[in-house]
C-alpha cells in the first residue's frame, strides 16, 4: 500500500482537516518534476530509461571515502549543501509559526518550488496551531480530573469511615484544651481504623493521593506496618517521622467535601420523577451506593480522556511522518539536501518537543491501574485499550451456510405452494388473514437487519464513525458480517417454520395434527425472545443488552436523557408499524382467538381496534416526547418543530386507521388531507435537515459542500426514490390495495417493506451527516459527565 492511502487511512476522520494535506502537496512535487523534465538537457545517450542512466551515472562520480556519508549528518560541513532555512516569525494574533527561505534562484528551482515551501509551511503551521490548541484542552481536562480524584479519594475515606487519628504517643499540654490539635494537618497518617479491613489496606486506600508514581520496591521499602511502628514507638518512647513518611506521603484532605456537591443524573425513571416532584439534593449524602457512581463515572471519564490522549499522540506521530516523506520525495526529485534542515526543525518544534501528552498518557494509565483496578495493570490495561474484534472465517462460513440455506427453502417454499395449488385453495383466505400476519413479522425484521448490515458496509466503506456516534463500547460493536450473520439465522428458523407449517396443511396425514401446527409461529417468537434476554454471554450479548436499554429508554420517555442511539432507535421502530400490529395479533391469535380452528373473532371486538391505533403511534409518541424533551433541555427551537412534525404524523396515521375501519367520504378526505401534509413536512426534514441536502449555495449544488459518497447521482437518486416512497406509504388511504390479484394483508405487507427500504437509505445519509457534523466541530471523543461540582462561594 502506498504511504499516501495508508495516511488516509490511519487518520483521525473528525480531524481529517487538521492533517497535512500529503496528496495537494505531493502534487506540487508532481510539477516541479515536469519542470525539471522540461528543463534538463537532453542526454547523448539514446533511449536509456531514466532510472537506469541515474544509476549508471552514479557508476562515475568521485568517491568521497567511506566517512563522508557518516559525517554528513553531524553538522559541520553541510552549510554549503543548504537550500533552505527555516525560521520561527512572530506574527500578530499567531505564535511560534514557522517560515522557510529557499535560498536557490527562481532560475535554478523555479517558482514551483517556492510555492511548494510556502505551502509546506501553511500545513506544518496549522498542524502545529491544531495540536497546541487541543493539548491546551487536553491539560485543562487533566487538571479538573486531578480536582475529581481529590474528591473522589476524600469520599472514599469518607464513606469508608476510616478514622485518622493523633499519634498515640504525642503529649498534649492540658493547660491547652483546645480541640483544633485535631486539625488535618497533625493528624497522624498511619492510624487507621476500618470495619473488616485490615490497617495496610486502609494505608493503601489513602496513598492513592500521592501524585508521584512510585515504583513496587520503593513502597515496599518505604511502607511499614501499624504494628511495627506501635513497638518502635513503646521501645524508645518517640515517634520517628522520618522513618514513618519518609516519601512525603499526606493523607487526602477531607475539607473538600464540604465544598463539594454530587454530579450523578438519575438513572431510573422513578429518580428522574423524584428530582422533578421534590427539590433536587445535590450535596453528599456520603452513601456507598454514591460512592459507586461517582466511582463508574470517573471511571468512564478516565477511559475517554485516555482515548483522546491516544488520538492526539497519533496525530502528532502520524503528521510528523509524512512530513518526513514528502521532503525525503523532495529531496529526490530535486537533488537538494533540504530535507534535513527541515526535519530539524520539526523536531525543535512543539509538535516533537513537547512529551506533554505522553506524560500525561503516562499518569493516566498509572493512575487508573492503582485507583480503579487495585494494582492489576493486566485489567487496568484491558479497559484502557480494548482491543478490536478479529473478524474469524467462522463466521464468513456460517453467514454463507445460512444463506444458501435460506435461498433453498425460499425455493422449497414456492415448490410447496405451487405443487398444492394453494393460491386457488379455498382456505387461501382464512390463510392470509391468520397465518400470514405471523410470519409476516419475521420478514420485516429480517429486511431491517439486512438493510442495517448494508448501512455498516458502506459506513465502513466511507469512514463514516458509526461506534463512535452510536456511542458502542470499543470493541463490541457489531459488523455487517455479524448483523448479516443474525439476519440469516433468523431467515433460516423463520421459513423452516414456514415450510413446516405448509406441509403439514398439505398432507393430508398431518392434518390432525392442528395444535401444533398452529403454535409453530408463536414458539418461533418465544425462542426469540428467550435469546434476546438470555443473561448468558453468547450471541453478542453486549449488543444484545444495548438494543434493550435503548428500547427501554424510548418506552419511558422522556423520562431518561435523550442520546443519538435513543432517537435513532425510536426512527427505526416508526417504521415498524406493521410489525408492532402483528405482535399485537399474535396476543389477539393465541389469547382471544380460537387458533385450533384458526378462527379469530377478536378483531370484531371494540378493544381491537383502539389497540390498533393505540399501539402503531407508540413509537411516534416517543419521538415526539424525546423532542420536547431536548427542547426544554437543549433550549433548540427546532427540536419544537421536529416535535410537530411527529404529531402530525400521529393524526394522519390515527386519520388512516379509522378510514380503512370505517370508509366513508369524510373519513377519506381527512385521511389524505393529514396524509399530504405530513409527507410534505417529512420528506422535507429528511432531505434538508437530517441529510443536509439541498442547499443552494453549497459547493456541490443542491446537496451540501461535504460528501462522503465520490458520485453525486447516488444523492438525487436518493432524494428521488425518499419521495416516492413517501408518496407509497401514503397511499394507504387509497383504494389500491383492493387489488383482484393481491390479497390486502399481502398489499400492506409489501407497503411495510418499502418503507423498511426507505428508512435503510434514510440511516446511511442521516449517519454521514451526523458524521460530517462531528468532524466539522472535531469532535472525535465522547464528552463524559464528571461526578463533583465545586461551590464556588464555599470553595472561595
Amino acid at each position: 500500500m502506498k504511504f499516501g492511502k495508508e495516511y488516509a487511512s490511519q487518520m483521525v476522520h473528525e480531524w481529517q482537516e487538521a492533517y497535512m494535506d500529503y496528496n495537494y502537496l505531493k502534487s506540487l512535487l508532481n510539477e516541479i518534476l515536469n519542470f525539471k523534465e522540461k528543463n534538463a538537457p537532453l542526454p547523448e545517450v539514446a533511449a536509456t530509461p531514466r532510472g537506469s542512466l541515474k544509476r549508471r551515472l552514479s557508476m562515475y562520480r568521485a568517491f568521497s571515502g567511506l566517512q563522508t556519508r557518516y559525517n554528513s549528518f553531524n553538522g559541520k560541513n553541510n552549510h554549503e549543501d543548504e537550500v533552505i532555512v527555516v525560521n520561527s516569525v512572530q506574527q500578530e494574533g499567531s505564535e511560534g509559526l514557522y517560515e522557510t527561505t529557499f535560498l536557490v534562484s527562481y532560475e535554478e528551482g523555479g517558482e514551483c518550488e517556492l510555492i511548494f515551501f510556502r505551502r509546506l509551511d501553511d500545513e506544518f503551521n496549522k498542524v502545529l496551531t491544531f495540536y497546541k490548541k487541543k493539548a491546551g484542552e487536553v491539560k485543562v481536562e487533566a487538571d479538573e480530573l486531578s480536582k475529581q480524584m481529590d474528591a473522589l479519594i476524600a469520599l472514599r475515606i469518607k464513606v469508608d469511615k476510616i478514622s485518622i487519628g493523633i499519634q498515640s504517643a504525642q503529649v498534649i499540654d492540658p493547660s491547652t484544651n483546645d480541640n483544633s490539635a485535631m486539625s488535618p494537618a497533625s493528624v497522624d497518617p498511619i492510624h487507621f481504623s476500618s470495619p473488616g479491613r485490615s490497617q495496610m489496606e486502609a494505608i493503601q486506600e489513602v496513598e492513592m493521593t500521592n501524585e508521584e508514581i512510585l515504583e513496587e520496591e520503593a513502597i515496599q521499602e518505604v511502607e511499614m506496618t501499624s504494628e511495627e511502628i506501635l513497638e518502635e514507638e513503646a521501645t524508645t518512647g518517640k515517634r520517628d517521622t522520618t522513618k514513618m513518611d519518609p516519601i512525603g506521603f499526606r493523607p487526602a484532605p477531607l475539607e473538600i467535601l464540604d465544598y463539594l456537591k454530587i454530579n450523578i443524573e438519575p438513572e431510573s425513571p422513578i429518580s428522574t420523577l423524584r428530582s422533578c416532584i421534590m427539590t433536587s439534593k445535590s450535596n453528599l449524602s456520603f452513601s456507598k451506593e454514591e460512592l459507586r457512581k461517582a466511582e463508574e463515572q470517573m471511571k468512564k471519564a478516565f477511559v475517554e480522556f485516555y482515548q483522546k490522549l491516544r488520538l492526539l499522540k497519533r496525530y502528532s506521530s502520524l503528521n510528523v511522518l509524512a512530513f518526513s516523506k514528502i521532503m525525503k520525495k523532495y529531496d529526490k526529485i530535486t537533488s537538494r539536501k533540504a530535507s534535513k534542515s527541515y526535519l530539524e526543525m520539526i523536531e525543535k518544534s512543539y509538535l516533537r518537543s513537547s512529551d506533554e501528552v505522553s506524560e500525561l498518557i503516562t499518569g493516566v494509565e498509572a493512575t487508573f491501574i492503582k485507583h480503579f483496578v487495585n494494582g492489576n495493570r493486566r485489567k487496568g490495561m484491558k479497559y484502557l485499550r480494548p482491543q478490536a474484534k478479529r473478524e474469524t472465517h467462522r463466521v464468513s462460513f456460517f453467514l454463507g451456510l445460512f444463506s444458501g440455506c435460506s435461498l433453498a427453502l425460499v425455493a422449497a417454499i414456492a415448490v410447496s405452494i405451487r405443487a398444492g395449488n394453494l393460491l386457488e385453495h379455498e382456505g387461501r383466505g382464512q390463510y392470509m388473514e391468520n397465518i400470514f400476519p405471523l410470519y409476516s413479522l419475521f420478514g420485516f425484521v429480517i429486511l431491517h437487519m439486512l438493510m442495517y448490515g448494508a448501512n455498516i458496509y458502506y459506513w465502513r466503506r466511507f469512514r463514516v464513525n458509526y461506534p463512535f456516534i452510536f456511542g458502542f463500547k470499543q470493541g463490541t460493536e457489531l459488523g455487517y458480517r455479524q448483523v448479516l450473520l443474525l439476519a440469516s439465522a433468523l431467515s433460516l428458523l423463520a421459513l423452516a417454520a414456514a415450510l413446516y407449517h405448509l406441509d403439514m396443511d398439505i398432507d393430508p396425514k398431518t392434518r390432525s395434527f392442528e395444535t401444533v401446527t398452529e403454535l409453530t409461529p408463536l414458539a418461533l417468537v418465544i425462542v426469540l425472545l428467550l435469546i434476546t434476554f438470555c443473561p448468558l454471554n453468547i450471541i453478542y450479548r453486549s449488543s444484545r443488552f444495548f438494543f434493550i436499554k435503548c428500547v427501554w429508554r424510548c418506552l419511558c420517555a422522556p423520562l431518561y436523557k435523550v442520546t443519538l442511539p435513543d432517537f435513532f432507535l425510536a426512527d427505526q421502530l416508526t417504521s415498524q408499524v406493521q410489525a408492532i400490529r402483528s405482535l399485537q395479533f399474535y396476543v389477539c391469535y393465541y389469547v382471544w382467538g380460537n387458533f385450533r380452528e384458526r378462527s379469530n373473532k377478536c378483531q370484531q371486538s371494540s378493544i381491537y381496534p383502539i389497540l390498533y391505533i393505540f399501539l402503531a403511534i407508540i413509537p411516534f409518541w416517543s419521538r415526539f416526547i424525546q423532542c420536547l424533551r431536548r427542547l426544554f433541555e437543549e433550549k433548540d427551537s427546532m427540536q419544537g418543530f421536529n416535535s410537530l412534525k411527529y404529531l402530525s404524523t400521529i393524526v394522519a396515521l390515527v386519520m388512516r386507521t379509522l378510514y380503512d375501519q370505517k370508509r366513508g367520504t369524510f373519513w377519506k378526505v381527512m385521511a389524505a388531507s393529514t396524509s399530504g401534509i405530513t409527507t410534505v413536512a417529512n420528506t422535507y426534514w429528511d432531505l434538508v435537515i437530517d441529510w443536509g441536502l439541498l442547499q443552494r449555495n453549497s459547493k456541490n449544488p443542491w446537496l451540501r459542500d461535504k460528501l462522503l459518497v465520490p458520485y453525486k447521482i447516488v444523492y438525487f437518486v436518493a432524494i428521488v426514490l425518499n419521495i416516492i416512497l413517501r408518496l407509497v406509504w401514503m397511499q394507504l388511504v387509497l383504494d389500491f390495495q383492493e387489488l383482484p390479484f393481491l390479497h390486502k394483508k399481502a398489499f400492506v405487507a409489501m407497503v411495510a417493506c418499502l418503507e423498511i427500504l426507505r428508512r435503510g437509505m434514510w440511516n446511511f445519509f442521516r449517519l454521514e451527516n451526523e458524521h460530517l457534523n462531528n468532524v466539522g466541530k472535531y469532535r472525535a471523543s465522547k464528552s463524559v459527565p464528571l461526578p463533583f461540582n465545586y461551590d464556588e462561594d464555599k470553595s472561595m
